[in-house]
């Protein structure tokens, strides 16, 4: 027994190591695809983009790790079937169930980890990620001048050079426009040439200017407006240092704190006591809503009350004010409160609703912890004995198949967690949708297994359609004989 669980287990975490590798490079290329513009051309370091790819190999552990064991599940039992190995371990008179035991001890320990990992460390995780995205995504790209193009990313200026060398250190025929009011262009400088370098903190861009002129508009009191007399000054150099700020370009490091009370950067603790604060909220607004419309109705009631008892009636009918200028005064002022109250509530919905979308977003945030572990087992329960129906080894039909049952499970789970946001299900079927639609295959997968079904055989289709279409023919033909013996 422990030599068929051990040759089992080594069968196992070969195609498992393999197919989770290909998996997260494969999510990996994806995320560079998607955030290939903020990436190229700001000049980060190698360790930044280091970085970014760790914290995203870790998000999207989530996504790799139930894909790579139910493609791993498939190709072990498939090659295990192929070479009749389970056909071998069978005539030794152990069943697929036992068989299967120890991968199931193994996937168990998998879902333990992954559940303590989307509860302990994911929110860490996307936390450090959310920061360091924002900061990348906020960079604008490095300085670059190409010739004889106006160059407007320095924040005040706008640089134009006929060429450049190689290097693009040295810049050739400069015209630079300084626009210190942020109107119109009051000070030109123009230089033969130009060398770019940064300064010893590299906040700063310095551009050695050689052979130049500077002009400049003096006693500006109104861009828009034309005056002669305007003063105008020239000066001449042949050497000069022009400092520019780059801060702007500098990638910021943002405090995670503006992030840390994010639904995805919360553990279970941190999710239940920002959840329990959002409903006391929550509540507050629908009771303020309610207290205030009460307030309205109340006044009405005791204004129109005759002797004004100490117990106000709010059932008081426009029939019971005799007078009828009171009745018009009364359906008047209704309107009025109507419609004050109608405007309450609409200055209250928007906070309602913003304390009702983040109520949401925890439940959901809170089911996910544990629906990742679930998927493990399940997508396990589909692949193992799926693999062993097919008989069917390699990166082939193992593949496909594999695809097919993710696509299923990861539609069925977008759709519904979609849904769930939308408030039209609760976060719980939202997020558990999925596997509750297929458990039931992943029980009828096991049943077939063990009963040596041979569910994917075209042969066997073959025959029973055939079979069925002779029944069906068999049947005409006595109808037919029947109507003819008649007439």
């Amino acid at each position: 027994m422990k030599k068929i669980h051990s040759l089992i287990l080594q069968a196992f975490i070969k195609p498992f190591m393999v197919t989770f590798f290909i998996v997260m490079f494969v999510l990996l290329m994806l995320f560079l695809f998607k955030y290939i513009d903020d990436l190229i051309g700001k000049g980060f370091q190698w360790y930044v983009i280091l970085e970014l790819l760790s914290y995203q190999a870790a998000v999207q552990l989530t996504m790799a790790l139930p894909l790579s064991m139910l493609l791993s599940s498939i190709m072990t039992f498939g090659n295990l079937g192929e070479s009749y190995e389970l056909v071998a371990i069978k005539a030794a008179g152990v069943s697929l169930r036992k068989a299967m035991t120890p991968l199931f001890i193994v996937v168990g320990l998998f879902s333990a980890g992954s559940f303590i990992f989307s509860d302990y460390i994911l929110p860490v995780v996307n936390l450090k990620m959310g920061s360091l995205l924002y900061d990348v995504r906020k960079k604008k790209a490095d300085f670059l001048i190409k010739p004889g193009v106006f160059n407007n990313t320095i924040p005040g200026y706008s640089i134009r050079a006929k060429s450049k060398n190689e290097e693009g250190t040295v810049l050739y025929d400069l015209m630079i426009y300084e626009h210190a009011t942020g109107g119109s262009a009051n000070n030109v400088i123009f230089a033969k040439e130009g060398y770019i370098q940064n300064s010893a903190d590299n906040k700063y861009m310095l551009l050695e200017l050689k052979d130049g002129v500077r002009y400049e508009d003096s006693n500006v009191k109104d861009a828009k407006r034309y005056d002669p007399r305007q003063q105008f000054t020239r000066f001449r150099f042949k050497e000069t240092t022009q400092k520019f700020d780059m801060e702007s370009f500098q990638m910021g490091n943002t405090d995670k704190e503006l992030f840390k009370d994010h639904h995805q950067m919360l553990n279970l603790r941190q999710l239940r006591h920002y959840s329990d604060s959002n409903r006391v909220s929550l509540d507050s607004v629908a009771k303020i809503n309610s207290v205030e419309s009460k307030r309205y109705i109340n006044f009405f009631a005791n204004y129109y009350q005759e002797n004004k008892p100490k117990t106000i009636n709010t059932k008081i009918k426009l029939a019971d004010i005799e007078q009828e200028y009171m009745r018009r005064s009364a359906i008047s002022n209704a309107l009025s409160q109507a419609r004050q109250i109608k405007e309450n509530a609409d200055l209250r919905m928007n906070d309602y609703q913003f304390f009702a979308e983040k109520d949401i977003r925890y439940d959901i945030e809170w089911h996910r912890k544990f629906t990742l572990a679930v998927s493990c087992l399940l997508l396990f329960g589909i692949g193992a004995p799926l693999g062993a129906i097919i008989r069917k080894g390699g990166l082939g039909l193992p593949v496909v198949m594999a695809i097919i049952f993710f696509l299923i499970y990861h539609v069925i789970a977008t759709i519904s967690e979609k849904a769930a946001k939308d408030a039209s299900l609760t976060p719980m079927w939202g997020m558990w949708m999925a596997i509750i639609v297929l458990t039931p295959l992943a029980i009828f997968l096991t049943y077939k297994s063990t009963s040596d079904s041979a569910l994917f055989d075209a042969e066997q289709y073959k025959n029973k359609a055939e079979a069925i279409w002779k029944k069906v023919v068999g049947l005409f033909n006595k109808k037919k004989d029947k109507a003819t013996l008649s007439s």
